[in-house]
């Protein structure tokens, strides 16, 4: 079979959520003129929210860095989605599993009120993850032992947390944790992530280091999906487990070990949600959106580690421009439309790859996409190159 110029697929895999996103810009901008709405005023409106100080005309550093605090969560959300992906199947529950690293990185951090910060600020990460990893184990483990559908065991998983979690700040949190009920008192200096120094450079926005903490696990991620055995036993699994069964891989090992190590991340993502940027917990009324965005986030980037740093970038000053529009008369919902017009796009790339190789290659080269999209490859079994 005749393969296509490993230059040219390079250049397709980066110009295709490029497209998706200029694609997405645009008809959002069609969708919002039909409304009756500018979409210029609209769009330069979201984009000096996020940038521009209103009063002094220059950089608006309090939204800079709140756009790296929304970014964090996403980043270890999407991260636990591809790696899942990876194995070759769906984690759904991200949200019941950040939930989960949540509630128990609160409560840990508001147990130890008085201890050293260098003893609660790990401890409360370390139980926080443990507890997205244990919740995530379990779907793992009835899908690699009993052949359960993934899909259907996270998502009721989603429910089953969120309703554990807001039982046990309404009921079972000692009443010294709770300010009003469903409402834990914010944690100490000792366990927070948040620092005077980043508040100073960033004008009292709530960054803190989490963001760090993300970009350490973009790293670590890659290198352990590409530098190491497990991650080339995840994929390979992901690819054909039976294949990987007679090369001597245990399919069912790597499954749960992959759903682990997915939880894990997600558990990190509600970390950072709990002890960065709101630093209490409170009673939840539906599936935390972290979850959701860090799937769209993570098919944005292709699951590559670069890929979803950048969309996790772009989704949040998505979110907080969205926020400005409403000064130009314009409903901020119409951002969310924009974002799902984005991922419809990303999730028909073959069209955008076919065209962009007719286009550019010829009739040819536009059969060779075709026929190679047609086959498993790594965007559609793995989730993208990590």
């Amino acid at each position: 079979m005749v393969r296509l110029n490993n230059r040219k697929e390079k250049i397709r895999n980066i110009l295709v959520p490029i497209i998706a996103v200029l694609l997405g810009f645009v008809l959002g901008g069609i969708i919002m003129a039909a409304f009756g709405y500018s979409p210029i005023t609209g769009y330069t409106q979201m984009f000096r929210t996020v940038f521009i100080n209103g009063q002094t005309g220059g950089l608006n550093a309090r939204n800079i860095g709140e756009i790296f605090v929304t970014s964090g969560p996403l980043i270890f959300t999407a991260l636990g989605f591809a790696v899942a992906n990876s194995a070759g199947f769906f984690n759904i529950g991200l949200s019941g599993q950040a939930l989960a690293g949540w509630v128990a990185s609160i409560w840990v951090a508001l147990a130890m009120p008085d201890a050293p910060r260098l003893v609660v600020l790990p401890l409360a990460v370390i139980v926080g993850a443990l507890c997205g990893a244990i919740a995530a184990a379990i779907p793992g483990f009835l899908r690699a032992f009993f052949g359960t559908s993934e899909v259907i065991v996270t998502i009721m998983m989603n429910y089953i947390l969120l309703y554990t979690g807001n039982h046990l700040v309404n009921n079972v949190m000692s009443e010294s944790m709770i300010t009003t009920k469903g409402v834990t008192k914010m944690v100490g200096e000792n366990a927070s992530m948040q620092t005077p120094f980043l508040a100073s450079i960033t004008s009292n926005s709530r960054l803190n280091l989490g963001i760090f903490l993300a970009l350490i696990f973009l790293v670590l991620v890659w290198f352990l999906m590409k530098k190491t055995t497990l991650g080339y036993e995840i994929r390979a699994v992901g690819l054909n487990p039976s294949a990987s069964e007679y090369a001597g891989m245990s399919s069912k090992r790597t499954i749960i070990i992959s759903m682990i190590i997915s939880g894990t991340l997600a558990g990190l993502g509600g970390v950072v949600q709990g002890l960065g940027t709101f630093e209490n917990f409170f009673v939840q009324g539906s599936s935390l959106s972290i979850g959701f965005d860090g799937m769209a986030v993570s098919l944005l980037g292709s699951g590559s580690s670069i890929g979803i740093l950048l969309s996790a970038l772009l989704f949040s000053i998505l979110k907080l421009g969205g926020q400005g529009m409403q000064f130009a008369g314009i409903p901020s919902e119409l951002v969310d439309v924009n974002i799902a017009i984005i991922i419809f796009f990303v999730a028909i790339s073959f069209v955008i790859r076919f065209l962009l190789a007719k286009i550019f290659d010829g009739k040819k080269e536009a059969l060779v996409v075709q026929e190679i999209e047609a086959q498993p490859n790594d965007q559609d079994q793995e989730g993208g190159t990590i």
